[in-house]
């Protein structure tokens, strides 16, 4: 994109439904708060942010409450983006080039705690291994009923295109959480949750469609928005200023907040599990880093307060609890600093819709970063106990899909998703969501028949919590038994 990007656009506060019917943008009488403060607001009290609580961000069905859930680390997340982006509109929001009729101030900070919040809405229960089941679900029903013993054959006697078929390919749930917040949230007119164009635009860490993604593009990496909705990603473009492949400038910084995030906190958790403790960190990073200044600045500096903290009297385990807060504090104060120093820095790249990078990457931070999530992947992620229980939400996932998928075809007429079923499979259609199965059912809806009924399937487990998901298999394996 040659020309800048504009931030009274980019800081669009127009919301769909107006737009729709004409009315021109205009704040409501009375009302206080900006379009993004009640864009956050919105976001905050919607039932899919409730449903983080019960949703994996790590540790599948943990039990010990200090242990994170989506739901705080998506608090988390938001906390930093809000810190972040009050940084960004108090003290550099001139050299940024912020417009004051934008009400930056108050707008900025908002806008990224709303984004920030919501990132993750559209997650399958059992964290990222619920994307990957819903995708080899999809993979294995790919092939030819007649070719291949067991499968559904979920693409026979339809011609789709490449986009709708990578779409449950890839399914992707950032993808679904713009789907959630556009489309289903709301049932009583077609606009969701009705967010501000501005925000819409943020939340898209990866402005295209699914079969244009592309490795070694951060942009592209994944997809944000399925065929059902590329109409409306259009939409969000056009009023932004954007356009496909390129980001809103605070996606970078949202995607920044949970970098940090999950680098520090996830380990902080596994120390509290008991699978790591502080000296173990402490000395991979020493080892890791190498000479890193920032990485040895943020070790010594921890290892100075264990050696106070030790002097206290206290427990092993509360002296390991106490350092491994102290560095998680630390170390995400020095990342968002070098974060928000490379947002500045690269500020013209990234307001000509020419960055195409991480700002932790790029920043002084990225070896510190870099060798936290290193730290991760070999003693957290991979931990027998993790993948245990990620292999059971693997199985509820395709177990479920199966019982669900037999029940949408199992029909009437097939023409007609609302036709009458065998008591059976009428029973497990009943469990879908109400207005998920309204969406799907309704005449308005554009999509070929067979991709609504891979969407419907994908909508409900994509709503569902870890326990949920967990009891629900438990009943309709009783009902198939």
């Amino acid at each position: 994109m040659a020309t800048q990007l504009d931030w009274n656009k980019l800081l669009n506060p127009q919301r769909r439904k107006d737009q729709a019917a004409g009315k021109a943008y205009e704040r409501k009488v009375g009302e206080a708060r900006t379009e993004h403060e009640r864009d956050h607001d919105r976001i905050l009290f919607s039932t899919p942010v409730r449903r983080l609580q019960d949703k994996t961000q790590v540790f599948p069905l943990e039990r010990n409450d200090s242990v994170r859930t989506r739901l705080t680390h998506s608090h988390e997340v938001a906390n930093m983006a809000r810190s972040m982006g009050t940084t960004l509109a108090f003290v550099h929001g001139a050299e940024l080039g912020l417009p004051p009729e934008a009400e930056p101030l108050r707008s900025v900070p908002a806008l990224l705690e709303a984004v920030g919040l919501a990132h993750d809405l559209g997650n399958p229960p059992f964290g990222h291994q619920g994307e990957s089941a819903i995708q080899s679900w999809m993979a294995r029903n790919a092939a030819p009923r007649d070719a291949v013993a067991g499968s559904f054959g979920i693409f026979d006697g339809w011609a789709p295109t490449e986009e709708q078929r990578q779409d449950f390919l890839k399914f992707e749930g950032n993808a679904q959480a713009f789907r959630l917040l556009t489309r289903l949230q709301i049932v009583n007119d077609e606009f969701g949750l009705n967010m501000t164009y501005a925000f819409l635009a943020a939340l898209m860490k990866y402005p295209v469609p699914s079969s244009r993604t592309a490795k070694g593009s951060q942009a592209r990496k994944k997809f944000n928005f399925f065929q059902s909705e590329a109409e409306i990603a259009e939409e969000v473009w056009e009023h932004t200023g954007l356009g496909q492949g390129i980001r809103h400038p605070l996606t970078f910084v949202m995607e920044a907040c949970d970098d940090i995030a999950y680098s520090v906190v996830d380990v902080e958790d596994a120390a509290k599990k008991g699978l790591i403790n502080f000296n173990v960190l402490m000395a991979w990073l020493k080892h890791d880093a190498g000479d890193d200044p920032v990485t040895g600045d943020a070790v010594r500096w921890a290892e100075a307060q264990h050696a106070d903290f030790r002097r206290k009297n206290l427990s092993p385990r509360e002296l390991d609890d106490i350092s491994m807060q102290m560095f998680r504090v630390n170390a995400i104060g020095k990342m968002v600093t070098a974060a928000v120093e490379t947002f500045v820095r690269r500020k013209d790249e990234i307001l000509s819709g020419a960055f195409d990078e991480e700002l932790m990457a790029s920043s002084t931070a990225r070896t510190l970063w870099g060798s936290l999530k290193r730290f991760a992947k070999l003693h957290v992620y991979s931990h027998q106990r993790v993948l245990e229980v990620e292999l059971e939400g693997h199985r509820t996932i395709h177990a479920l899909m199966d019982v669900f998928w037999s029940a949408i075809v199992d029909r009437q007429d097939a023409g007609d998703l609302a036709s009458k079923r065998p008591p059976l499979s009428g029973y497990v259609y009943s469990r879908i969501s109400e207005n998920y199965r309204r969406i799907a059912e309704a005449p308005t809806n554009r999509m070929p028949m067979r991709y609504r009924e891979l969407q419907l399937i994908t909508d409900m487990i994509s709503g569902m919590s870890d326990s949920f998901a967990l009891s629900l298999y438990e009943d309709l394996r009783r009902h198939h038994a």
